[in-house]
C-alpha cells in the first residue's frame, strides 16, 4: 500500500487542470451510490405492492423508480464524459513529459536497451497510469455502493448478513491470490511485449535492407519466435483467469443456493417475512459484483504499480541514464575547441586512444582516415552525444562537462552521411531548427544547399510530405536539405560528417563552393573519403588507430604523411 500510495502522489502532478473533473466525478459516483442502495428498496416494494393489488401506491413507486434510473442514467454519461475528457488530458501530459525524459536519455542508454523497451513504456504504460483515477474512482465507490448494501442486509437480518460476509471473505481471498500471480505473469508479457516491439521497429526501418538481403523468411521466423512467446504469456493469463473465474463462480452459485434454503428456513420459523426476503434477494445479487470490484481493484493497483515503476526507471534510476550538463551558459561562442587525451570506447572496442588536436576559431579543418579509425566519434563527443571515459574536451577554453546543453548544442550543427529527415513538409523540416524562419531565410537556405531548384518542380513546392525518413527523396536530396537545415540554425561551429558522399559531382563542386562561402564565418570540421572534397582545408588531421598521426595542410601531407599519401594516390585511381 505504500508503494501505491507513493505511486499515486507521482501520477497525481499531471493531473493540474483536471483536478475538478476528478472531483465532479467522485460526487456524481457518491450520488450512484445512494441510487443503488435505495434501488432494490424501491423494486421490493413494487413486487409487495403488486401482491396487495395496492394500485394508486404501485404508481407512485413506479414513478419512484423511473426516476431514479433517470438520474442514474444522466449522472453516469455525465460522469463517463468528465472520465474521458479527463484520462485523455492527463495521458497527454503524461506522454509529453515522458518524451522529454526520453529526450535527455544519453545515447548509450538507448543502444543498450533498444527502442522497444521505450515504446512500450511511452504507449501502454503511460495510458495505465492516465486511467487510473477514473478507474479507482468508479471501483472505489462500487466498492462504497456495496458497503451500503451490506450494511442494509444487517440492518434487515443479521443472520443473512453473517452468512453473506463470510461467503464474500472466502471468494476475496480467492481473488487476491489470482491478482498476485496475474501480476506476476503481466510482468512476464510486458518484457516480451516490449521485445517483439523493438523488433518490429528494427524490421520496419530495416525492410529495404532485409530484401536486399533476402532474408525475409529469416526475419519472419524470428517474428514468429517472438510472437509466439508474447502469446504464450497471453495464454498463461488466460488459464490463470478462466481457472480462478470458474473456481470462484462455483463458490458463487453454491452461496446463491444456501442463501435460498437460509431464506427459505428463516420464513418457516418466522424470522423473516416474505416482503424482506425478496429486499435481501435483490441486495444478495449485488454482492456477489462486490467481490468483481475487488479482484478488479486489486488488479488495477498491481497493474499500475508495475506501469509506474516502469515509468518511473526511465524517468528516475541508474538504469536509464541521462545526458549530464554542467550549468554554464556562453550566451556566444568563438567556435575554437580542443581535445586533450581524450579516450573512448563503445563496449569492450577501444576507438579513442589518448587523442590529441586543437582547432581555432574560423578554421576549417578536414578528419581523413581509414573507416573505424575514430573520425565520427570525435564529432559525436563533440556534440556530447557521449562522454569521453578519459581525458578533456573544451570550447572556448571551458570544460564541455561544466557548459549546458544550449551551449554545446545550440552552437554547433552536424551534418551525418546518413540524416534523419522527418516525416514533415519540406517547410516543417527546415521550421524544427528555427520556428520563426521567414520565407527569405528557408529559399535562401535551400540555394545554397543546390536544392531550391528542385523544391520549386514539386506539385507543393516547399509544402510538399516528403515521407518517413525522406524515402521520397533521393541521397543527395536528403543530404542537401540537412544541409539547408544547417544553414537555416546558423551554429558557430558546423560538422559535416560525410556530407556530401551521395552527391554527384556537380552538386558536391556546388557545395564545395557554398562551404567555401561559409570559411572564416564559421568553424568548420569535415569528415571526408572523398579527399578531393577537403583539398582547400585550412588543415588536415590524419587519424589512425584512436590517434591524430599527422597533420597539415594537402600539400604537406602529401609530403609528410606516407599513409596520406597512399590514401590519395588510391583515390587518384578510381
Amino acid at each position: 500500500m505504500k508503494e501505491f500510495l507513493t505511486n499515486i502522489k507521482f501520477v497525481w502532478t499531471y493531473t493540474k487542470g483536471q483536478r475538478l473533473k476528478i472531483l465532479c466525478i467522485s460526487i456524481l459516483n457518491i450520488v450512484g451510490v445512494f441510487l443503488s442502495v435505495v434501488s432494490p428498496i424501491i423494486y421490493a416494494k413494487i413486487i409487495v405492492n403488486i401482491t396487495d393489488e395496492n394500485i394508486k401506491q404501485l404508481i407512485l413507486i413506479t414513478i419512484a423508480l423511473l426516476i431514479n434510473n433517470l438520474i442514474n442514467i444522466l449522472r453516469h454519461n455525465i460522469s463517463q464524459i468528465c472520465a474521458d475528457v479527463s484520462s485523455r488530458n492527463i495521458f497527454n501530459n503524461i506522454q509529453i513529459s515522458f518524451a522529454k525524459k526520453v529526450l535527455e536519455l544519453s545515447n548509450d542508454t538507448i543502444d543498450k536497451n533498444g527502442s522497444g523497451v521505450i515504446m512500450s513504456r511511452l504507449t501502454s504504460d503511460t495510458n495505465s497510469l492516465a486511467n487510473i483515477f477514473n478507474s479507482l474512482n468508479l471501483n472505489f465507490f462500487n466498492m462504497i455502493s456495496k458497503i451500503g448494501i451490506f450494511i442494509a442486509i444487517f440492518i434487515v437480518n443479521k443472520f443473512v448478513f453473517i452468512f453473506i460476509l463470510i461467503m464474500t471473505s472466502i471468494i476475496s481471498l480467492i481473488e487476491k491470490i489470482r491478482t498476485k500471480k496475474r501480476s506476476e505473469k503481466d510482468k512476464i508479457s510486458r518484457e516480451r511485449k516490449e521485445k517483439l516491439s523493438g523488433f518490429v521497429g528494427e524490421l520496419v526501418r530495416g525492410s529495404k535492407d532485409i530484401k536486399m538481403l533476402n532474408a525475409e523468411e529469416n526475419f519472419t521466423k524470428e517474428l514468429n519466435k517472438k510472437a509466439s512467446s508474447l502469446n504464450e504469456a497471453y495464454y498463461d493469463q488466460t488459464c490463470l483467469n478462466t481457472r480462478y473465474i470458474f473456481f470462484s463462480g462455483c463458490m458463487r452459485d453454491t452461496m446463491d443456493l444456501l442463501l435460498i434454503v437460509l431464506y427459505i428456513y428463516l420464513i418457516t420459523k418466522s424470522s423473516l417475512s416474505v416482503a424482506s426476503a425478496i429486499v435481501l434477494m435483490n441486495y444478495s445479487n449485488q454482492t456477489s459484483s462486490f467481490i468483481h470490484y475487488i479482484g478488479f481493484l486489486l488488479e488495477n493497483i498491481k497493474s499500475f504499480n508495475l506501469s509506474c515503476n516502469r515509468i518511473y526507471e526511465v524517468i528516475n534510476s541508474d538504469k536509464f541514464k541521462k545526458e549530464n550538463f554542467g550549468t554554464t551558459h556562453l550566451p556566444h561562442i568563438n567556435g575554437d575547441f580542443e581535445f586533450k587525451n581524450v579516450h573512448f570506447s563503445y563496449g569492450k572496442e577501444k576507438v579513442l586512444k589518448g587523442i590529441n588536436f586543437k582547432v581555432n576559431a574560423n578554421e576549417t579543418v578536414a578528419f581523413v582516415g581509414k573507416s573505424g579509425a575514430g573520425k565520427t566519434t570525435i564529432f559525436n563527443l563533440l556534440c556530447k552525444m557521449y562522454e569521453p571515459q578519459k581525458g578533456t574536451i573544451t570550447i572556448d577554453g571551458k570544460n564541455i562537462k561544466k557548459l549546458d546543453k544550449d551551449t554545446i548544442r545550440g552552437n554547433i550543427t552536424i551534418i551525418s552521411q546518413n540524416p534523419y529527415i522527418f516525416n514533415m513538409t519540406i517547410r516543417e523540416n527546415l521550421k524544427l531548427v528555427k520556428e520563426n524562419l521567414t520565407e527569405d531565410e528557408m529559399i535562401e537556405a535551400c540555394k545554397l544547399a543546390c536544392l531550391h531548384d528542385y523544391i520549386m518542380t514539386l506539385p507543393d513546392k516547399y509544402d510538399t510530405v516528403i515521407g518517413e525518413g525522406g524515402v521520397n527523396l533521393s541521397g543527395g536530396q536528403k543530404q542537401r536539405l540537412a544541409i539547408a537545415r544547417a544553414f537555416v540554425q546558423k551554429t558557430e561551429i558546423i560538422l559535416f560528417d560525410e556530407a556530401t558522399s551521395a552527391l554527384d559531382n556537380e552538386t558536391q563542386s556546388k557545395i564545395q563552393k557554398a562551404i567555401e562561402n561559409m570559411k572564416k564565418d564559421y568553424t568548420i570540421l569535415i569528415i571526408a573519403h572523398r579527399l578531393s572534397t577537403i583539398i582547400n582545408a585550412d588543415r588536415i588531421l590524419y587519424v589512425e588507430d584512436g590517434i591524430v598521426k599527422s597533420e597539415g595542410t594537402h600539400k604537406e601531407l602529401l609530403k609528410n604523411c606516407e599513409s596520406y599519401k597512399k590514401l590519395y594516390k588510391s583515390e587518384l585511381k578510381k
